[in-house]
């Protein structure tokens, strides 16, 4: 049985809703286990994350969605401090071959998401890992992909509650992304 494993930080929920719809999308295909995973900044000692169960439970999943909200132009600092702590993963490649992906929230319909997504593309590579793009088209009646980002998923939430923003078509957006990784995570493991 393929796993899908959704690691994210987030600061205010935002991002902690989105996880939860890319999850929802993951777990929707037939015979796929999901793991959703924040991390915790009580993990983060002199600077890098440490958990060990945390990468117990990545290091057993055939698919890594990363996720984290967009601040100053990069991913939260919690997020690079796990990012970080892949180090010994490179050194033994240990992530080689897994499928991954990714997504981020912030307040502006840019906001600079992209340069996030990029840094989750790069952890990728630098892992040996295989990356699952959105190739959703942004011109719909649904909404979905509205912000037209192929590379992984942007949402977009300022300072509303976490039951109106992210909003449905993001919400949305982050499903699919996580269906179609789960869907490649089976054709895999076959």
């Amino acid at each position: 049985m393929p796993t899908v494993s959704v690691i994210y930080f987030s600061g205010s929920g935002h991002t902690t809703k989105l996880a939860e719809a890319v999850q929802k999308g993951a777990a929707s295909v037939a015979g796929v286990k999901t793991n959703l995973i924040a991390i915790n900044g009580d993990d983060i000692i002199k600077g890098r994350s440490s958990n060990d169960e945390v990468f117990a439970q990545l290091d057993a999943s055939d698919a890594i969605i990363f996720g984290s909200p967009t601040y100053m132009g990069g991913p939260a600092a919690q997020f690079k401090a796990f990012a970080d702590a892949t180090g010994a993963k490179w050194y033994t490649s240990a992530w080689r071959d897994k499928l991954s992906a990714g997504f981020t929230v912030s307040s502006g319909p840019s906001g600079d998401k992209l340069s996030t997504l990029h840094y989750f593309f790069t952890l990728a590579m630098q892992l040996g890992m295989i990356w699952i793009g959105l190739p959703e088209l942004p011109m719909n009646d649904k909404g979905i992909n509205r912000l037209s980002s192929y590379s992984g998923v942007m949402a977009q939430a300022g300072q509303e509650a976490t039951d109106v923003a992210p909003n449905a078509q993001d919400k949305l957006t982050g499903e699919l992304l996580g269906k179609r990784v789960a869907e490649y995570a089976v054709r895999l493991k076959k």
